[in-house]
C-alpha cells in the first residue's frame, strides 16, 4: 500500500522542528465574527516535506501568515525547535504567492539582498549568490532582470534569495498559483532536487492535489471554514522522486485518496459561495 490514511495523529512528532498547538483566529468583519482557522495543530520533523490543502476559504493562508510571523493576535502557540515565535523568525524563509522579485535589480542582486541586510562581506555575498542561482538552475542569468525572464524564472529567483538566507524551514505559499500546468510540474522536479540536496524543512500551501502528491512526505487537509485539520495522509511514494511519476498508479491512487478527503470540504465552500450571491 503505498498511501495511508490516518486521524490527526503525528508519526513524525519524536523531535519536531515546527510545532503548531491548538491555532485559532478570528477576523472582525461588517457581517459579525469570522473564525479563519480553528484549534489547528500539527509538528513537522526535521527535513520533511507537509503540505497543507483545502477548500477555498478554509484559513490556509492565514495559518501561514500565522508561522511566519506576520500575523498577532491570534490563540494557539507556533514553535520552532521549542522556541515561541513571536514574530519573523530567523530560521523560517517565506515564499509567496505574488510577484516578489525586485524589478531594478539583477538575479544576482536580488539573491544578495538578504545577504547584504545581514551585512555579508560583498565576495562572501556574491559567492553565496551564485551557489544558490546555480542550484536553482539560472546560471547564465545573473545580469538578467526579471523582466527579461519568465514566470517561472522569476519564481525560482526567489527561491534562491529565500534560501541564501539559508533558513533552517522553507514556507510557502501557492508559489507556482499563477503558473501553467507544465512549468509546475518542472518547478516542482526543481523544488525536489532543492530539498533533497539541502534536507529543506518545508511547508507548502497548496490547492493543487497533484503538486501536494508530487511533493509531499505528509499532506494536511483541511475542512472548509472554520479551517481544522480534517485528516492527514501520509504519502508514501518512494524518494527520490520526479515529476514522472504522475503517470504512475500509485500516484493515480494517492490522488484520489486526497480528493476524497477533499471533496466533501469543496462542496461545502462552494454551498456557502452560491449562498451568499
Amino acid at each position: 500500500m503505498t498511501l495511508a490514511s490516518q486521524p490527526v495523529s503525528n508519526i513524525w512528532a519524536d523531535m519536531p522542528i515546527l510545532s503548531a498547538k491548538g491555532i485559532s483566529k478570528k477576523f472582525e468583519t461588517a457581517e459579525g465574527p469570522l473564525i479563519a482557522v480553528n484549534n489547528v495543530s500539527f509538528d513537522v520533523a526535521p527535513g520533511q516535506f507537509l503540505s497543507v490543502i483545502g477548500p477555498s476559504g478554509c484559513g490556509k493562508s492565514t495559518l501561514f501568515n500565522i508561522i511566519g510571523g506576520l500575523t498577532e493576535a491570534y490563540d494557539g502557540t507556533v514553535t520552532v525547535a521549542g522556541e515561541t515565535v513571536r514574530g519573523p523568525h530567523p530560521s523560517i524563509g517565506m515564499i509567496f504567492q505574488e510577484e516578489s522579485t525586485f524589478p531594478w535589480r539583477t538575479v544576482l542582486d536580488n539573491v544578495c539582498f538578504p545577504l547584504e541586510i545581514s551585512n555579508t562581506p560583498k565576495a562572501q555575498r556574491v559567492e553565496k549568490a551564485r551557489h544558490f542561482i546555480s542550484l536553482v538552475g539560472l546560471s547564465g542569468f545573473e545580469k538578467r532582470y526579471p523582466a527579461e525572464l519568465s514566470g517561472g524564472m522569476r519564481q525560482r529567483v526567489a527561491m534562491a534569495r529565500t534560501l541564501a538566507s539559508e533558513p533552517k524551514i522553507l514556507l510557502m505559499d501557492e508559489p507556482f498559483a499563477a503558473l501553467d500546468e507544465q512549468t509546475r510540474l518542472l518547478l516542482g522536479d526543481k523544488v525536489l532536487q532543492i530539498q533533497q540536496q539541502l534536507q529543506q524543512t518545508t511547508l507548502l500551501i497548496t490547492h493543487n492535489i497533484a503538486e501536494a502528491v508530487q511533493l509531499s512526505d505528509r499532506i494536511l487537509v483541511m475542512s472548509y471554514r472554520p479551517g481544522k485539520v480534517k485528516r492527514v495522509v501520509d504519502i508514501k511514494l518512494p524518494r527520490p522522486r520526479t515529476s514522472e511519476i504522475v503517470t504512475s498508479a500509485e500516484f493515480g491512487m494517492c490522488v484520489a485518496q486526497v480528493w476524497n478527503d477533499l471533496r466533501e470540504e469543496a462542496t461545502r465552500g462552494m454551498q456557502e459561495a452560491e449562498r451568499l450571491r
